[in-house]
């Protein structure tokens, strides 16, 4: 890290620290009532909420005072034993789509968006079954967190991000500071395979105060943006692979473009046959290969299965709209937006509404950094000892599994259990090979968001990573 970023990090604590006076006040005075001051976000009349026997806490948390910048954040304590159990933070990438809308209440989280974007429904394979989850808008400009300094939004980039992560991370635990000591991983997916080993970097870094220290033991990634070259020729190899471009328009990838390069795109054959590769995926779900767009009237009319987002003046990978079921997107945009799901959230006063969108394309659009490779942390983070996971759902398109592979092999990190399926329920959920300091494993049949196809497998395989034993290997 450069010794600009250690400065901001260490400004932006003070900032906290002094903003946050009051706070360590009210702590003290809350932990002789007994109570977290966390309850004064305790969500408590959430429309179309099923009933639970946990509690669960939504609002903001100051990352800058002196702008007026916060991220909104869902925490949910785990159903049973959450005084035992470890606090997982949940990061979704884009950049600029919403953890709470994709993470929380898609995939992973105990509510589910039902399809009338009126309510919600329990998900029996949330990950709160097994740890004390919290899922953070992140950076500024992403769902309901903001900043009241327009300049800020021009800045956004990773090192912005990870800083912020941070911050918010030291002034959550003021408010829930039963947690500071607790175990603590980073989950994420997507472009959130940058975010979070970033992240951890920082994390591990500034632990070397002891007045900072938060107790990383690891992190989990899925279907994780890794290294750009090596997430290009993954996308390529599967497409035609997969039988998305023909051999023609293969061979011209493989001749013409040189994705290490920082000139990839001034290649005129390899734009043209990567313009064809996008092209392709414009007719099919690039996050599942094998299953429907939404093609509803709302859809429809605005093209949103066709859309890609894509700059060829930086080397970020495409993102195009969709993702299964890619309706679900429009049911959280409807159920976000109404003012007593609002309310409840502590985001409005259910009258003075704020517009939220489960990904913000103007925050992709203008991203500013973008580390094209965070395998250099992932060495730093093996040397320290903490836990890497890292899986893929084998039908995902836009970071798939060879993706994956190509870029964990340039690691050549040795073997220490070598390829061999894992199972639930007695059937094969994937495959799995361990290394010096890494898991890496497959999810059979699951596209881009994992737990979205496989929910139960994906639970299974959360509690193994958290165990630190490895997946099931006999049926």
């Amino acid at each position: 890290m450069d010794l600009v970023a250690k400065e901001t990090i260490f400004l932006t604590l003070f900032l906290i620290a002094l903003s946050s006076v009051e706070s360590v006040v009210s702590i003290r005075q809350w932990q002789l009532s007994g109570q977290p001051l966390g309850d004064e976000h305790l969500v408590t009349n959430l429309p179309g909420q099923p009933d639970v026997n946990f509690r669960h806490y939504a609002g903001y948390a100051t990352v800058n005072e002196q702008n007026g910048r916060a991220l909104f954040y869902w925490f949910y304590e785990a159903t049973t034993h959450s005084d035992k159990k470890p606090l997982v933070l949940w990061l979704n990438g884009g950049p600029g789509c919403s953890s709470v809308g994709y993470g929380a209440t898609q995939e992973i989280g105990p509510f589910i968006v039902d399809a009338s974007g009126n309510g919600l429904k329990y998900n029996p394979y949330s990950w709160n079954t097994e740890a004390n989850m919290l899922f953070l808008e992140s950076p500024v400009g992403v769902g309901f967190s903001y900043s009241n300094t327009t300049s800020d939004y021009n800045i956004l980039g990773d090192n912005f991000t990870a800083n912020d992560a941070y911050a918010f991370l030291h002034n959550w635990f003021l408010m829930f500071p039963s947690y500071r000591k607790r175990a603590f991983y980073i989950a994420g997916e997507s472009y959130a395979g940058k975010y979070v080993p970033e992240l951890a970097e920082l994390i591990d870094e500034m632990n070397n105060d002891p007045s900072l220290y938060i107790d990383l033991k690891g992190i989990l990634l899925g279907n994780p943006e890794t290294n750009d070259a090596e997430d290009w020729k993954g996308m390529t190899d599967y497409a035609w692979s997969h039988a998305v471009i023909s051999d023609e328009t293969h061979k011209i990838i493989r001749k013409s473009c040189n994705f290490d390069s920082n000139d990839t795109w001034s290649n005129k054959d390899c734009k043209e046959a990567v313009d064809e590769l996008l092209n392709q995926y414009n007719e099919i779900d690039i996050y599942s290969l094998y299953t429907s767009v939404c093609i509803g009237d709302t859809a429809r009319s605005d093209d949103k299965f066709t859309q890609i987002m894509f700059r060829r003046s930086f080397k970020m990978m495409p993102r195009i709209l969709g993702g299964y079921d890619p309706c679900l997107d429009d049911y959280a945009k409807s159920f976000y937006n109404r003012p007593e799901v609002q309310k409840a959230l502590h985001v409005s006063d259910g009258h003075r509404l704020k517009n939220w969108s489960i990904c913000n394309y103007k925050i992709f659009d203008e991203w500013l950094d973008s580390k094209t490779s965070v395998l250099p942390i992932y060495k730093k983070l093996i040397a320290a000892g903490l836990r890497i996971w890292v899986y893929s759902g084998d039908t995902d398109g836009r970071v798939p599994v060879l993706s994956t592979r190509y870029s964990i092999s340039s690691l050549g990190l040795p073997i220490t259990k070598s390829w061999r399926p894992w199972y639930h329920q007695m059937q094969v959920s994937g495959w799995f090979q361990e290394y010096e300091g890494l898991t890496f494993a497959t999810f059979r049949g699951a596209g881009h968001a994992v737990p979205i196809f496989k929910p139960r497998d994906s639970l299974a395989f959360f509690s193994a990573f958290l165990l630190g034993e490895s997946p099931p290997s006999e049926r």
